[in-house]
Parts: C-alpha cells; structure tokens; sequence
C-alpha cells in the first residue's frame, strides 16, 4: 500500500497481467527471460524471486537492463534441510515401502526379515556444496545421528572443518559416502554434475538425495543405474523435467519422491513471501 501511494504500479497475477509494473514477484515456476523484461517496460526495477536460487531469471538480461534482481535465501534452510534428513530415513528405512505394505493389507504379524532397512548411525554422509542448507544437514546427521561428515565445495570451509566435517575431491565423496545429499544451485557448471561415470563410483550400498535442483542429476543415468542395482536408492525432491517424473522412478520401490516440497513449511513460505516483498521495498522506497 506503502508503494501504491508513492505511484508505483503492483499486480498480483499470472505474467501477462504485469505490463506497466515497477516490480515483480515471482516464484520459481515463472521463467522470466528478456522478452519477458521487454513486455513489462523499462519502468521494472526489481524481480523478485520467492526462491532460493535465480535459474528461472536471465539474469545476464537483467543486468543488461539495470534490473536489480533479488531471491530469497537463509529462511528455507531449516526447512529444506528437515526434508531431506526426512528423505534420507524414508529410503533407507523403507517408510514409504512399509506404509504401502500395510495399507496393501499384507502385513501379517512380526516378521525377523519383514522390510529391513540401513542404519544411519555412524555411517558416513557426503555433503555436495557446503551452504547454509548443506551445512545445516551436516550439523543435524552429525550431532543426531554421530554420522561422519565430508563435504565438497568450489572453496574449503573453515567453519566446517572446525565442525569435523572433511573436505574431500568430489570423485572421492562419492567413493567414501554412504548417503551423497546434492545442496549445489543450478549453473552450467552443475548440470548434470552427477551423470552415470560419477554414480557408478557410489557405493552399491549407497543412497542419492537430491534437494538441490532436479537437473543437476542426469535423470536417464540415474534410472539406468538404479535398474541395474548400482545404488542402493534414492529420494528426489526435484526433477529434471518438472513437473514430468520418469515412469520408472515413480514405480521403484526404492525410490522415494517428493513433488517439489523440501520448503513447503508454514513457517518457510511465509518467511519467503514476507522477504521477497521486503525486497521490492527496499529497492523501490529508495527511488
């Protein structure tokens, strides 16, 4: 209302009711490109994401156009990082498996050999980008569950290390890890980081997490390995080709997914929106 008042143009709608506006707020399924910037005018100051990361915005576009372009990190991190700890004893200890073998009407009574799953304690959990949400993963499976930490980055972390979290190459991460968990963004440099070279260096024993960016992972490799046993699972909160999920990841029993939820908290969303709005504030109260 604030804005209003001081003759800025705000809409709520989908991208075609945003021509003539001064800032836009997106989320990550709108694709902002530069024929979007165009068709909104060169009066658009800011677009803010309601996401952690900007792969949906051309960014270089923006810059181009002296457009200020905001996202909304730090407050999903506990929420995306709760996710997938949850995803991580979801496969590992079969809970999807289990809820379906008992909605199925198949279980019996106690069996010693009924759905055994894998321990998480003390193994050794492989951290990929060591962020606020990876770090946060890292301190949960280390402090909950006495995991051993090891991590890969584009730079050392200090503050990891002091945490007994080691840094590895990525090539040995996959080796050593009993669970790999992906927190990179989406860039050219991490598509398709995980292809079928590096997940036929996991552990056959191993699980892959994903709550990063669905094509980080090369989903057709990821489905080539799983058939033939190379993992020993995953859980998948995002997909390569959204909303489309293979056909095969949505049938194998270990493999759990998730349509895109890790910071689908009350507390998460309203901080996102409340930031995001904060955002466009403070850009357009200063001009």
């Amino acid at each position: 209302n604030l804005l209003r008042k001081q003759g800025y143009h705000i809409d709520i709608g989908p991208l075609k009711k945003a021509k003539g506006a001064h800032a836009l707020l997106c989320v990550l399924t709108d694709t902002i490109s530069g024929k979007v910037m165009d068709d909104i005018g060169p009066q658009l100051k800011i677009i803010s994401n309601m996401a952690a990361g900007l792969d949906n915005i051309d960014v270089h576009e923006a810059v181009k156009r002296g457009i200020t372009f905001a996202n909304t990190p730090g407050v999903l991190t506990e929420a995306v990082a709760e996710h997938t700890v949850a995803l991580m004893l979801a496969v590992s200890r079969r809970i999807v498996e289990a809820d379906t073998f008992v909605e199925a009407k198949k279980y019996k009574g106690w069996q010693v050999g009924l759905l055994l799953g894998q321990e998480l304690q003390g193994k050794t959990v492989g951290i990929v980008g060591y962020g606020r949400i990876g770090s946060r993963v890292a301190e949960i499976l280390g402090k909950g569950f006495n995991m051993k930490i090891v991590y890969h980055d584009e730079h050392r972390n200090e503050i990891a290390e002091k945490n007994n979290a080691r840094y590895v190459s990525f090539e040995d991460l996959l080796k050593l890890s009993d669970v790999v968990s992906l927190h990179v963004p989406l860039l050219e440099t991490t598509r398709h980081m995980v292809r079928e070279k590096e997940l036929r260096m996991m552990k056959r024993t191993a699980y892959l997490i994903n709550t990063s960016r669905g094509a980080v992972v090369d989903e057709k490799a990821l489905v080539r390995v799983l058939k033939k046993n190379g993992i020993a699972g995953a859980g998948i909160d995002v997909f390569e080709h959204e909303p489309k999920v293979s056909a095969f990841l949505s049938k194998a029993k270990n493999v759990v997914l998730t349509p895109h939820i890790a910071s689908a908290s009350h507390e998460a969303r309203i901080a996102m929106a409340e930031l995001a709005a904060q955002n466009i504030i403070a850009v357009l109260g200063r001009t």
